[in-house]
């Protein structure tokens, strides 16, 4: 018996996201022997401009007493995620009476931001794009974010990362549903890297310098010129005039991150484009970003990219 999948096609969706969906659970049902997804589309009633939508007929969810199985929340387009949230809101009461009802969810990219504002990921597991994340933890403290995974499942509620990763997703869904041979040769089709488990290393670090806070201004200024050349925070933070702790305190709390945090993202990201653009050796990078002791060095990339510094150059190399 196929199952009832529903795709919400929200404001500020976008193209891509559905695309991939659709192509991966279309591509399921041509595999199985019998219909293994029953997929139906739903948008609110304010948005549906014709009666099929990619194919589907478009059904409102505001008339629809449909019970269904599993529900997919695409990603967005939009960085305003307040905002696309606010637009879309009429979504959450029915995400929660469908997983009321038993319905699986699944949000793909920053669909998790939706998703959250349902309440149902609430001390649950989730991930959403790497870049999205210091945004994503501030709007929903109460979710148990994993940033670095490439997706994540607590019980019925699934998330994936950005990227490649919603085909991760999309592919356990079909092994759990439809087996694991049709899952690989899902895999296969779309030329999927199943060994890849982490996506902490497609992050890059944004620095915040959107704020009106001039300290924490200053403070990330000298951070970013002199980050080579930094052996101790306080040599650079001697002349702002305020106290250490003050000056921590602001700190974090206009980036998200601790000062010695943020020196340690800046010398990351200057690391991997020597590894990216350059022929320069890791001891070489290791002295121009400012590392005196290799071990640490390699400590932090890994641990902020999630490989080691030899495998983010053979995996991202310009040639």
């Amino acid at each position: 018996m196929s199952k009832k999948v529903g795709l919400i096609v929200p404001h500020d969706y976008k193209l891509l996201s559905i695309a991939a969906i659709l192509e991966v659970f279309e591509t399921a049902n041509k595999l199985s022997t019998q219909k293994s997804f029953d997929i139906m589309v739903f948008q609110l009633a304010e948005q549906i401009n014709q009666e099929r939508l990619f194919g589907y007929e478009v059904n409102p969810i505001e008339d629809s007493n449909e019970i269904l199985d599993l529900i997919l929340i695409p990603a967005f387009t939009t960085d305003n995620m307040s905002e696309m949230i606010a637009k879309n809101r009429n979504f959450i009461p029915w995400l929660q009476k469908q997983h009321r009802s038993g319905a699986e969810l699944a949000s793909f990219c920053t669909g998790a931001f939706l998703f959250a504002a349902s309440g149902l990921l609430n001390e649950k597991l989730a991930t959403t794009h790497v870049d999205a994340c210091s945004a994503f933890t501030k709007a929903f403290p109460l979710v148990k974010l994993k940033a670095e995974e490439t997706l994540t499942a607590d019980g019925s509620l699934y998330t994936s990362g950005g990227s490649t990763s919603t085909f991760h997703l999309l592919i356990l869904l079909v092994q759990k549903y439809c087996g694991n041979e049709i899952a690989v040769q899902i895999a296969k089709i779309f030329s999927i890297d199943l060994n890849r488990y982490k996506q902490s290393y497609f992050s890059t670090f944004r620095p915040n310098h959107l704020h009106n806070d001039a300290l924490v201004a200053m403070l990330q200024q000298k951070i970013e010129s002199q980050y080579q050349t930094i052996e101790k925070l306080e040599e650079i933070t001697k002349d702002i005039p305020t106290s250490t702790r003050n000056m921590t305190r602001r700190f974090k709390q206009v980036t998200g991150i601790p000062p010695i945090e943020y020196l340690q993202n800046i010398r990351v990201e200057s690391s991997k484009k020597y590894l990216e653009q350059t022929q320069l050796s890791i001891s070489e990078i290791i002295e121009k970003t400012g590392y005196n002791d290799p071990k640490a060095f390699r400590k932090v990339f890994f641990k902020m990219v999630g490989m080691k510094p030899i495998e983010y150059r053979e995996k991202f190399r310009v040639q």
